[in-house]
């Protein structure tokens, strides 16, 4: 159930002290290859935090030798120091791992706006790298270290013919797209190139991690990579490896929707019957961020009328006197109008589903969010202190 599952990997998760809890907050995985071939996603939010300015540019040429994580501070507008910071992380790793600093992934999470120790990140690197392991508990601690204020670790494996795929995942908050949703490494053993990866990861990531959006809050700091060691030998067809891969991290971000700050509900919003699948996503979206439908899950209340005040704002083709809306299975609204009362609907059950027909076209989305809680306000108002 981890990314050493994989042939070619080790991983470790140390206690470095960045965290006052003392708990792990660093983690390496090492890809031992015989291959290095790599492709990552990051953020699209234009404030990016330095781990992702310096991961962008090691990711570039498609050869990753390791990735160094960790919790207990962003390293985000932390200025010129900040940056020597990542730099002189990935000195470390290179020095411990025998590989090229422009090869190491370096990626960051927690507190925006404050120095992270420098010193105290050098010798977690060197602990981590000691500590090192090709067993699933190396990848479970590796998954631990880099949790912020989630509440367990996320993984997730697929074997395949010949050949695996093995991830984890950290979220709990700022979830929301960009290509990419929080911290994610995922390892294959699959021999495939990087051109191949790159387009695997792509299509994977549009119709699972950006189809996450809990709070509508985009993070500087997301990253998903993807490394190949090449370890079982096996070339799997790319379609196939597409296919698999998208089941990894489609369970990822299932498991950072269950776990997303102070929820009670999750939400699936299902748009069918659109002009177009741009349409579908925009209708989903927009629905997932409106603070009233949120808070209207929360309150176990089924008012289907703020879905369609949601589904007005967007620029979608559709009739506005034409729209289906369902919530728990029962047809709530039919072509505008009530269908059955919104007594019959049972919000009860975390698992909540909205499926709205706009009657507008053949195409299909889902959107993944959560219900707006008194204790996700909470841990946001309180998360600096």
């Amino acid at each position: 159930m981890s990314i050493t599952a994989p042939a070619g990997f080790a991983a470790s998760g140390v206690a470095a002290g960045l965290k006052a809890s003392g708990a792990r907050d660093l983690a390496v995985v090492h890809n031992l290859g015989p291959l290095q071939n790599a492709a990552a996603v990051f953020t699209s939010n234009r404030c990016q935090a330095n781990p992702v300015i310096w991961s962008k540019q090691v990711a570039s040429d498609g050869i990753v030798s390791a990735v160094v994580l960790n919790s207990g501070g962003a390293n985000c507008y932390t200025g010129t120091e900040g940056f020597q910071t990542s730099h002189a992380t990935a000195e470390a790793a290179a020095e411990q791992l025998g590989v090229s600093a422009g090869d190491v992934v370096i990626c960051s999470t927690g507190l925006i706006g404050e120095q992270l120790d420098r010193a105290a990140l050098i010798s977690g690197v060197e602990q981590a790298s000691a500590a090192l392991s090709e067993d699933e508990a190396g990848g479970l601690a590796a998954a631990e270290a880099i949790m912020t204020t989630d509440t367990h670790p996320k993984q997730a494996v697929v074997v395949g013919d010949g050949c695996s795929i093995g991830g984890m995942a950290k979220g709990a908050g700022m979830l929301a797209p960009g290509l990419a949703t929080m911290l994610v490494v995922i390892t294959t053993d699959a021999a495939l190139d990087s051109a191949a990866l790159d387009r695997a990861l792509r299509a994977a990531t549009r119709v699972t991690f950006d189809r996450l959006d809990s709070d509508g809050c985009m993070s500087t700091n997301d990253t998903v990579v993807l490394l190949a060691s090449g370890a079982s030998g096996v070339t799997p067809g790319e379609d196939e490896f597409a296919l698999a891969l998208t089941d990894v991290c489609r369970d990822l971000a299932l498991q950072l929707q269950g776990d997303a700050e102070g929820a009670s509900h999750d939400i699936a919003i299902e748009v069918v019957h659109a002009a177009t699948e741009d349409d579908a996503v925009n209708v989903a979206r927009a629905v997932s961020r409106s603070n009233l439908f949120k808070a209207a899950i929360f309150g176990n209340d089924p008012n289907w009328g703020r879905v369609l005040a949601a589904v007005g704002t967007t620029d979608a083709e559709f009739d506005p006197y034409g729209i289906d809306v369902a919530i728990n299975g029962v047809q709530v609204c039919t072509a505008g109008e009530p269908d059955q009362p919104r007594d019959l609907v049972d919000l009860a059950p975390r698992a909540t589903s909205i499926l709205i027909d706009l009657h507008a076209g053949d195409h299909a989305a889902t959107i993944l969010t959560n219900d707006l809680t008194h204790d996700y306000v909470h841990e946001n108002s309180a998360y600096a202190s």
